[in-house]
């Protein structure tokens, strides 16, 4: 067994004792951990469960550093990229007209806006795909960032809409999209770059699947413990 595999033990058992130099070490041995499977003198500390904190969330990196190569191994089984590309797909279209509706409404580009698309596609991920792999999160990120393009291109359309006295499906239909890029390069200002950013790094970080250090307590009790 790891280091770490033994310290699943060890971090709530009653022997434990601190050492400056060593770490965690058993009070019964005055050694680190060495036992292969299960410890036998392992005796639960409820008070150091209940401490545990229940409420602050993990990042990935913190996550896959924590658990066993077990563990790891089983939230890997348990993702599903395609349902996350899928959720997050669909909820930065629906995101986009919903961006382009207010914009045209207000006329007014709201830029925190974007950053709720950002966060609106990361969770959509998260819940659907359930993802620890690096994927989740760069698939989250674009996802997030084509989806706020996406809303500001409506806008434009919308606006050319009102412009000509046309429907907006009417516009959109004879839109010339060949120009899309030309386009958003004209209308495009440092302030939107800056809402793209942290939309897309919302887009990263949401779509990752999150524990707390409780949770990851019941997900790697040690054998034949209760929680």
């Amino acid at each position: 067994m790891t280091r770490q595999e033994h310290l699943k033990f060890c971090k709530t058992c009653v022997n434990r004792k601190m050492d400056l130099k060593a770490g965690l070490l058993c009070q019964l041995t005055g050694r680190i951990a060495d036992f292969e499977d299960e410890c036998p003198s392992y005796q639960k500390d409820e008070k150091a469960i209940v401490a545990m904190d229940d409420e602050v969330e993990m990042v990935r990196d913190e996550i896959t550093s924590r658990v066993s190569d077990a563990t790891l191994e089983k939230l890997k089984s348990e993702q599903n990229l395609p349902a996350a590309i899928f959720a997050g797909i669909f909820i930065g279209v629906l995101a986009g007209f919903g961006w382009a509706a207010i914009t045209v409404a207000t006329g007014w580009q709201i830029g925190i806006v974007a950053i709720a698309i950002g966060a609106a596609v990361g969770f959509g991920m998260r819940f659907f795909g359930k993802g620890i792999d690096q994927i989740f999160g760069i698939s989250g990120a674009i996802i997030a960032l084509v989806s706020c393009i996406f809303g500001n291109l409506l806008s434009i359309i919308g606006f050319v809409a009102i412009e000509f006295d046309q429907g907006f499906f009417e516009t959109f239909i004879n839109f010339d999209f060949s120009y899309t890029f030309e386009i958003l390069k004209e209308t495009a200002r440092p302030m939107d770059l800056f809402f793209y950013a942290i939309a897309a790094y919302e887009g990263y970080k949401f779509s990752f699947r999150k524990f707390t250090q409780k949770e990851l307590h019941e997900l790697e009790r040690p054998n034949g413990s209760e929680s």
